[in-house]
């Protein structure tokens, strides 16, 4: 099998590290890599914040909900959709910005921050270096955004942990080939079944590696996405992210 294949079929999040450094040379080459990556109309509109320092990092993990793991390994990268650098564009242009105020730029910016964060954990992995992405920092955005110091017109949207692993994870089984995967139109009445015995299969998963906590995909679904957070909609705002047309 093709080596960048089978790295990416072998995908799983690591959440236990060392404290070893990631050497320059290397988490530069991740960097370009993300850098290289592409932007909706070759925009740009995204940028990195890495952070090393470890009173940092481990805000981070109490601002993302008391994740152990920002604070052990020794990179936390934050992907940042950056409408204040393309606004500067826009201005040398002659021109005011209003991006930021449109469902369509809210989306190609989150697009292309997904991309990025793909990018970083794909190069990552490829110096054997182990990843975990965190959302979880949209817990508080405005405490990500005071933390990075973050100007108006950008927002923190995720970010990834980088570092050597100490102990491996082992790899989640994924919902059936059958609810991702559409021939020429979707295919809605493969879903339940899918759901029915992807259920069965992640219950028997958390069983096996002494997970007494783990739930069921839909329950899982139940609990995040039978809510609604308000937070994030108010600081989008106060950043300059509304949705008028």
């Amino acid at each position: 099998m093709n080596e960048t294949v089978r790295l990416l079929q072998a995908h799983h999040s690591s959440r236990k590290y060392k404290t070893d450094p990631i050497s320059a040379e290397v988490l530069d080459a991740i960097i370009e890599c993300a850098r290289r990556a592409p932007t909706s109309t070759n925009s740009h509109e995204i940028s990195l914040v890495i952070v090393r320092n470890a009173d940092n990092r481990a805000r981070i993990a109490e601002i993302a909900g008391g994740q152990p793991w920002i604070a052990q390994a020794p990179v936390f990268i934050a992907v940042v959709v950056d409408l204040y650098k393309t606004g500067l564009g826009v201005e040398k242009a002659g021109a005011e910005q209003v991006f930021q105020r449109s469902l369509e730029g809210i989306m190609a910016a989150v697009s292309d921050a997904g991309i990025a964060m793909a990018t970083l954990m794909t190069a990552a992995r490829a110096f054997g270096l182990g990843t975990v992405p965190i959302g979880g920092i949209r817990r508080d955005p405005q405490a990500m955004i005071d933390l990075l110091e973050l100007p108006r017109n950008t927002f923190p949207v995720d970010g990834v942990v980088l570092g050597y692993v100490a102990e491996e994870s082992p790899q989640k089984p994924r919902m059936p080939i059958e609810s991702y995967r559409h021939e020429e139109k979707y295919h809605s009445e493969a879903l339940k079944p899918a759901i029915d015995a992807y259920d069965q299969t992640l219950e028997a998963f958390w069983q096996k590696i002494g997970r007494t906590d783990g739930l069921s995909w839909s329950a899982n679904m139940a609990q995040h996405y039978g809510t609604i957070s308000r937070l994030i909609k108010s600081v989008a705002q106060k950043q300059g992210f509304t949705i008028e047309v």
